[in-house]
């Protein structure tokens, strides 16, 4: 019998005013606003049939919510609230639940910040991405650096504390001394967290079938090391791979994630990992707005229904709980997925005698040569892989 790991929710906004280059996210440029109030009431009708589908989660309370996109905050205010409102008339939230929304500066009018707030939502996070004009039109991006920071202060003028600001490194032709800058400029922000990723070219994406001139690799570690080394001096410690925070505002929904715990994804495209006691299942709804919408109450709404192979739990945990540089509690792995430890040991010892994870039979955390080589040291927890060093 597994353990009731925490639950969240996750919900889905698939549209955005226009596709960036770089982008493989599910989400559509909108045409216009008029499908959003359909939309809302096809969430709710979502996540009721859920609730009726996967019924022992009804009486397990929320401890985050997190809308991601596309663009929620294409979304007005009163929406906002109606979906939050909704959920709440379903769910049960904690009080002090997180629900964070992901936005867009360049979407985001004057006063609506108030308005979230009012809504239930405390904690934005911005897709900045840099704070030099030039790059973000070279990554297709509708704002710019002064819109960026006019955007943060008004969202920390209407009393949203917790904020988070997306940065990413190695973009087209920069420089050690510009990814510096982004992270400088951010810092005099005064947000409570940070998420700093390396631009990668991915499939399907307009970046990847024409790719613009990158840093090479040598060069895109030196700025993840130097930003890195900044935003420990300025109290930002790195505790995931790209996620680094403020003592005490580290972002709970991904921990949630991470540490493998469950989550209900309502939305289209929208992911949910669910344990009833015996087994961990994987859910992901319809992909294209005008399927799910067609589709939101019915069963097959459901694009993905399926349990995880035991075979494969080790990875599927290992692959959320090794990105923490702190690592899981070992007992953890039993509690989530219901594995005996032992099914894993020779690849532990291995891995240690490797110097990719710490010697510590309580933890399984990695060392830093383990987080630098991630892939390598996951790649060992494959189910067709065990006998691999």
């Amino acid at each position: 019998m597994l353990d009731a790991p925490p639950l969240a929710l996750y919900i889905h906004i698939p549209w955005c005013v226009r596709k960036c280059p770089y982008c493989d996210f599910n989400s559509h440029e909108q045409r216009g606003p008029e499908q959003h109030r359909a939309y809302v009431d096809a969430l709710l009708a979502d996540l009721e049939a859920d609730l009726a589908q996967f019924e022992f989660a009804r009486d397990r309370p929320i401890v985050s919510v997190f809308f991601g996109g596309g663009t929620p905050s294409l979304f007005a205010p009163d929406l906002i609230a109606r979906i939050l409102d909704g959920c709440r008339e379903r769910l049960y939230f904690v009080d002090d639940a997180e629900v964070t929304m992901e936005t867009n500066p360049g979407t985001v009018e004057h006063g609506r910040f108030d308005g979230y707030l009012r809504a239930g939502v405390n904690r934005i996070s911005f897709g900045v991405q840099s704070f030099d004009d030039d790059k973000l039109a070279r990554l297709g991006r509708i704002h710019g650096a002064a819109e960026a920071e006019r955007a943060v202060k008004e969202a920390q003028d209407a009393g949203i504390g917790e904020i988070n600001l997306d940065l990413m490194y190695a973009l087209p032709e920069q420089t050690l001394d510009g990814a510096l800058h982004d992270v400088e400029r951010a810092l005099a922000l005064q947000p409570t967290h940070l998420s700093h990723y390396q631009l990668t070219l991915e499939p399907n994406t307009v970046f990847a079938a024409k790719p613009p001139p990158l840093p090479d690799d040598e060069l895109g570690w030196d700025m993840q090391d130097a930003c890195q080394a900044r935003l420990a001096e300025a109290g930002f410690p790195q505790y995931e791979t790209s996620a680094y925070a403020q003592t005490a505002h580290r972002c709970r929904h991904n921990l949630n994630y991470w540490t493998f715990g469950d989550y209900l994804g309502i939305g289209a495209g929208a992911h949910g990992k669910l344990s009833d006691g015996s087994r961990v299942v994987r859910t992901a709804k319809l992909k294209t707005p005008k399927s799910y919408l067609a589709k939101t109450a019915l069963p097959d709404r459901l694009a993905t229904l399926a349990p995880i192979p035991e075979r494969e739990l080790a990875f599927e945990f290992m692959m959320n709980a090794l990105r923490l540089v702190d690592g899981v509690e070992a007992g953890l792995l039993a509690q989530r997925t219901g594995l005996d430890p032992a099914s894993i040991a020779p690849i532990i010892t291995r891995a240690v005698a490797d110097g990719l994870l710490v010697d510590d039979p309580t933890r399984f955390q990695p060392t830093a040569d383990g987080r630098r080589l991630l892939n390598e040291l996951l790649i060992r927890f494959l189910p067709d892989k065990k006998h691999v060093g």
